[in-house]
C-alpha cells in the first residue's frame, strides 16, 4: 500500500512528480484490473488534474499549501456518489448509462483540496450488500487473497486502497459498508458520525442511516481526508452546523468499553484473539477496559432490516425508467403501465428488488405500526443504551465482523448469513455515532481482522487519536 504523506515526500523532495506519480498509480489500477475495484477510470481528466498540481506546486515554492493538503493525490470515489461529467451507475443496470450533471459536496471539497481523482469505485449495486457480489459489472475480489470478497459495499475502495492503486478513497456507510471491506481487506475505514460529512450527492439508500467517509492506508491518511470532507453543508438539511469535538487522549487513563454482546456466541475464536491482543496492548498502555452491556443490540439487525428497506423501497420509487433510470426495448413496446413497470423495474439485480419488496410490504398498510412503526422505537432504545454506556467510558470496542471475509459465493444462497456479517456494525448507524475499523494482528488463517471503536457523537477526534495508538503499535 502507498500513502498520502510518502506521495508527497517523494514530490516535494523532488523525486518524482505529480503526474510520474499518477501514471505509476494508473498502472496499477491496469496490472490490478482482475480484482475489479474500478467501475471507470477517468484517466484523462485525472492527468489534466495532476497537472495542473504539479503547476500549483512549482508557484507556491515547491511545498503543499496549506489550502490545497490533498495535492495531487489520488483518490477514488465509490460509485455513487456524484460527479459531474463522469458516470454515475450505482453499480446497478438501471444507471449504466446515467452521466452526473453536478458534483457531492464531499466530492467537490476534495478536489478544492488539490485531490486527483482517478475514477469511480465498484460497489454492492446500489450500496446492498456487505460482500461486493451484488454488482451488475461483477463482484470485487480481496486483495489479501482473491479466493475472498472484498466485503461491501465499499468493495471497489478499500480493495483499491489495499492493492495500492489509491492512497485513500471515498466510501459510504450504511450498516457498515466502510468498516466492513476496510476490516477484510486489511486498511482503516471511518464512519463519521450522522451528519458531520454532507450526505448531498450521494445516491441515497436509507437516508437516515447512509454516511460518507473516507478509506485508506493509515489512520493519519484516513484523518486528512476526513478534515476536508467534514463540516456544515447547506445543500444538506440533516448537516450539522456546530462541531462539537470530544477530548481526545491518550490511552493513559482512557476508559474503553467492552460489551458483552459483541463477545458472545458466534464470535469466531481467531478474530476473538486478534482482538483481545489488540484491547492487552491498550491496557498495557493505560487504557482500562471496562466491561459494559447494550441490552438491546440484540434487535439491532431485525431493526436495521426493517427501516433500511423501508427507505430504500421510498427512495428507490424514483428509478422507474419514467423519471429517473435507463428504459429497456421490452418496456419499450410494454401495452401497460403494469407491464412497463414490470419490465423496466427487472434492471435491479436480485439483491435490490428483494429488499425493495420487503420495504414496500413493511411500509404497507396495515403493517407500517406493526413493522416500522416498532423498528423505530426499538431504534431509540438502542440510542438510549449507548447513551448510558457513554456515561460509563470514553470508547467502546469490539470486532468489526464475526469472521474474517468468506469465499466469494459462500453466502449466496443464504442472505441472512450475509446480514448477520453487518451485526457488530449496524449499531452505530441506528444510534448515528462515529465509528473506525483499524486493522489489528492477522486471524491465525493470515487474513486481515478489523477493531471497531466507537465513540459519543462529536468523538472523531477521539476515535482517531486512538486509532494513531494502535497503529504504532500493531
Amino acid at each position: 500500500m502507498i500513502t498520502l504523506s510518502s506521495i508527497h515526500e517523494s514530490v516535494v523532495g523532488g523525486a518524482a512528480s505529480f503526474e510520474s506519480t499518477l501514471e505509476k498509480q494508473l498502472g496499477t489500477i491496469t496490472s490490478g484490473a482482475r480484482i475489479n475495484a474500478f467501475i471507470s477510470v477517468t484517466a484523462d481528466r485525472a492527468r489534466e488534474s495532476a497537472r495542473r498540481a504539479d503547476l500549483e506546486l512549482a508557484q507556491s515554492g515547491g511545498r503543499i499549501p496549506a489550502s490545497k493538503p490533498l495535492l495531487g493525490i489520488p483518490v477514488a470515489i465509490k460509485d455513487n456518489l456524484q460527479w459531474a461529467g463522469s458516470r454515475t451507475t450505482c453499480a446497478s443496470k438501471m444507471l449504466q448509462e446515467y452521466v452526473s450533471p453536478f458534483t457531492a459536496t464531499a466530492v467537490m471539497r476534495l478536489e478544492a483540496a488539490g485531490a486527483v481523482i482517478v475514477g469511480k469505485t465498484n460497489l454492492d449495486e446500489f450500496a446492498m450488500g456487505g460482500s461486493g457480489e451484488h454488482s451488475a459489472f461483477g463482484p470485487t475480489l480481496n486483495p489479501a487473497d482473491e479466493s475472498r470478497v472484498a466485503g461491501g459495499s465499499s468493495s471497489g475502495s478499500a480493495a483499491a486502497v489495499a492493492a495500492g492503486m489509491v492512497p485513500v478513497a471515498l466510501g459510504s456507510d450504511t450498516g457498515g459498508s466502510i468498516r466492513l471491506p476496510a476490516s477484510f481487506c486489511g486498511i482503516v475505514g471511518l464512519k463519521p458520525g450522522y451528519g458531520r460529512v454532507s450526505r448531498f450527492g450521494l445516491v441515497a439508500f436509507a437516508s437516515s442511516l447512509d454516511q460518507v467517509g473516507p478509506m485508506g492506508a493509515t489512520v493519519s491518511d484516513v484523518e486528512k481526508v476526513y478534515r476536508v470532507i467534514e463540516g456544515h453543508d447547506p445543500l444538506d438539511s440533516t448537516s450539522i452546523a456546530v462541531r462539537a469535538p470530544i477530548e481526545h487522549k491518550g490511552p493513559a487513563g482512557l476508559r474503553v468499553g467492552i460489551p458483552a454482546e459483541f463477545f458472545a456466541e458466534g464470535l469466531d475464536p481467531g478474530v476473538r484473539a486478534s482482538v483481545e491482543r489488540a484491547l492487552a496492548r491498550l491496557k498495557e498502555q493505560g487504557a482500562v477496559l471496562v466491561p459494559i452491556s447494550l441490552p438491546n443490540v440484540h434487535h439491532s439487525v431485525a431493526c436495521y432490516y426493517v427501516i433500511a428497506v423501508a427507505e430504500a423501497s421510498s427512495n428507490l420509487s424514483r428509478f422507474d425508467g419514467v423519471r429517473f433510470g435507463s428504459r429497456t426495448d421490452a418496456a419499450r413496446s410494454a401495452s401497460s403501465l403494469e407491464e412497463f413497470y414490470c419490465e423496466n423495474r427487472s434492471l435491479f439485480g436480485r439483491e435490490v428488488k428483494r429488499r425493495i419488496l420487503l420495504g414496500t410490504f413493511v411500509l404497507s398498510s396495515g403493517y407500517h405500526d406493526a413493522y416500522y412503526g416498532r423498528a423505530c422505537q426499538v431504534r431509540e432504545l438502542i440510542r438510549q443504551d449507548f447513551s448510558s454506556a457513554f456515561s460509563k467510558v470514553d470508547l467502546i470496542a469490539s470486532p468489526v465482523a464475526p469472521a474474517p471475509a468468506f469465499k466469494i459465493g459462500e453466502h449466496s444462497q443464504s442472505p441472512l448469513q450475509m446480514y448477520l456479517n453487518d451485526l457488530y456494525t449496524i449499531p452505530a448507524n441506528l444510534a448515528g455515532l462515529p465509528a473506525l475499523s483499524v486493522p489489528v494482528e492477522p486471524h491465525s488463517s493470515g487474513l486481515p481482522v478489523g477493531l471497531q471503536l466507537m465513540a459519543a457523537s462529536g468523538g472523531e477526534d477521539l476515535l482517531l487519536a486512538v486509532g494513531r495508538t494502535l497503529e504504532v503499535t500493531r
